[in-house]
């Protein structure tokens, strides 16, 4: 092969630079120039990686290389590394000296050395940062304290989930002693007065309803618990919170998942610490999201210099850490992948049909079409496991081992309830249904009585949070979308508190839609990696079979015979989908935690499903 083949065709050049670290840089070519390749050697820092093909070079030589390619040009086009970037890896650090006597002595007492380090950043930062810890970790704690040692800048604004309001009055009342209870408000109604309130509670639907009522109390201090939710910056919760961060001196977000699937979502976060930082969404986009112009319009969905933008997340805005770097006595956890027999071959001529049907429309499908095709796919999947899934259960339910099992549609739910009502088990269930009171009750349960074995969990409704450590076993029955919700499904029962491994199992089904959401997971776990947003990995998961016999099986697959029934395909406008779904999956959850008639939803997901004709 020669040089010219090696490189790829001659011609009109370009040369992407791009940080891949605070102290380097690469430069990637899309061609061979040997005028180029000599002025690359002349770099004294330089690094020539044979695998990639990519030349790297240290920081301070990086004007120098500017200097010496301005003689080939124009043959050779130069992409620098945005100014906001440079300036951001040159800024110093400055030590921070915490002055403990500005929190309240018992939330101090109570950090853990890893926690007072994100207190640090905070600090570190003017109050203005996203504390990204994996799940489980105890972001509620460094926001608090980041919170409270800017006191002097309050009243203080905590916007969540409505699932949630009960643990952050909770935890203010018991590690901020200090603050008056009456001073703590939760705002229930848009008549509710807040002009007294040194620390306001608000769901993410109120603060949407009320944004002005709100933004007039000029709140000094923000927390936006799981900021994940702004992800859309068309979002009325997105230009709600921007409008009030506008005012606020400190702005604490929240999320062990800032990104569910791509770096597009992450922009309207990071605009509400510095919505100057990046110049506009444009910008950020053309950079770090790959963008392109399609028939469609403007396509953000890629990714592009992830590398540079984990550099810029850590060094500017964010600050995040896993269980197995800072909690080592944390047991670790244990994935597996069990893959069921679902016995499709008894299955009638008439419904395999239905199923292959099903199946290859999915495949030849593209687009908004494909996404609908998935959709249908999706929910006839859950009707089809229901035999195996119940089999793989039904031993379990027999050793007295407590465990939860995630699951999607209502009817999985269903049928994994009625399994362990006919065994004669104590259990838990939580979905859309259940209400704050009853979360709190039933979550005590569980983890304080022997007798509750088993926990029937909504993915949807229950991946963030409840801690439910006293279960060692985690069954997925059914997948979701996103590697970030199901990352968190998992951190229910890994996290701290937690005693012994975790050990986690995905029970698929081979001919179901879980051959199409699987891959798709991986390819998500893989972007979000390069950012450094996923330390988890499906392609390096353990695969078990499990065959189960005639004989041990709760359901027969003629019991599920009249599921499968021909459908129609949703019509869905194209403005819905984004990557599969996972807007629309993003908006129906936080219309389940926000909406007062949230107690009328199964689990967030499955009234929205029913309203699309077929």
């Amino acid at each position: 092969m020669s040089v010219l083949q090696f490189y790829g065709a001659s011609g009109n050049n370009s040369v992407k630079c791009s940080l891949i670290s605070l102290e380097r840089f690469q430069v990637e070519l899309s061609g061979f120039d040997d005028g180029l390749i000599n002025i690359l050697k002349t770099i004294p820092s330089r690094y020539y990686n044979p695998q990639t093909r990519i030349w790297s070079f240290l920081i301070k030589d990086y004007e120098l290389l500017l200097q010496k390619l301005e003689q080939l040009k124009p043959r050779i086009i130069v992409e620098q590394i945005p100014q906001f970037a440079l300036k951001c890896i040159k800024a110093t650090n400055q030590e921070v000296n915490i002055e403990f006597d500005k929190l309240d002595p018992v939330l101090a007492a109570t950090l853990l050395p890893f926690q007072i380090d994100g207190l640090k950043f905070g600090i570190d930062k003017k109050g203005r940062c996203l504390i990204g810890d994996e799940m489980g970790l105890g972001k509620t704690f460094q926001a608090l304290a980041i919170a409270n040692y800017y006191k002097e800048d309050w009243p203080l604004l905590i916007i969540t989930t409505s699932t949630m309001k009960t643990q952050w009055e909770e935890t203010i009342v018991t590690y901020l002693p200090s603050i008056p209870i009456l001073q703590v408000q939760y705002m229930i109604t848009a008549k509710d007065y807040i002009g007294e309130s040194k620390i306001l509670i608000v769901s993410y639907d109120m603060m949407s309803r009320c944004c002005e009522k709100i933004s007039q109390r000029n709140f000094g201090v923000m927390i936006v618990d799981e900021s994940h939710t702004l992800k859309s910056f068309k979002s009325k919760c997105f230009l709600s919170a921007a409008k009030v961060a506008s005012k606020a001196k400190r702005v604490i977000l929240l999320s062990g998942t800032p990104a569910l699937s791509r770096p597009s979502e992450l922009y309207t976060q990071l605009s509400l610490l510095d919505k100057s930082f990046f110049g506009s969404f444009y910008n950020y986009s053309q950079r770090y999201c790959d963008a392109k112009i399609t028939k469609f319009g403007r396509d953000c969905n890629g990714h592009s210099n992830l590398q540079e933008l984990e550099v810029i997340l850590a060094k500017k805005f964010m600050i995040r850490r896993t269980k197995e770097q800072v909690m080592k006595s944390i047991p670790n956890k244990k994935q597996e992948v069990i893959t069921l027999d679902t016995k499709l071959n008894e299955l009638t001529e008439e419904d395999r049909k239905c199923l292959n049907i099903l199946f290859q429309e999915y495949q030849m499908q593209k687009g908004v079409n494909k996404h609908a095709a998935l959709l249908t796919f999706f929910g006839e999947t859950a009707k089809i496991k229901i035999p195996a899934i119940c089999s793989y259960i039904k031993p379990l339910l027999s050793r007295k081992d407590k465990f939860l099992i995630f699951a999607h549609h209502k009817v999985m739910l269903n049928a994994v309830e009625n399994l362990i009502k006919l065994a004669n088990i104590k259990y838990i269930r939580i979905d859309g249904n259940t209400t704050t009171d009853q979360r709190k009750y039933f979550i005590k349960k569980f983890q304080t009585d022997d007798k509750y074995l088993c926990a029937v969990l909504s993915i949807t409704a229950t991946n963030a949070g409840i801690s439910l450590t006293a279960a060692k076993l985690v069954l997925f029955a059914e997948l979701h979308w996103n590697p970030s919700i199901l990352s968190q499904a998992e951190a229910r029962a890994h996290r701290i508190g937690q005693e012994e491994t975790v050990l986690i199992q995905y029970l698929l089904c081979p001919g179901t839609a879980d051959d199409a959401i699987w891959p798709m997971l991986q390819e998500k776990q893989r972007t979000l990696s390069a950012v450094g947003l996923c330390r988890d990995s499906f392609e390096t998961v353990a695969i078990k079979k499990h065959k189960s016999s005639s004989d041990n099986d709760v359901l027969s697959q003629s019991a599920i015979t009249n599921y499968l029934t021909p459908t129609k395909k949703p019509k869905l406008e194209s403005d819905v989908f984004d990557d599969g779904l996972d807007e629309i999956l993003c908006k129906s959850v936080i219309e389940y935690n926000d909406s007062k008639d949230a107690e009328l939803l199964d689990d967030g997901l499955d009234d929205l499903f029913c309203e699309i004709e077929f």
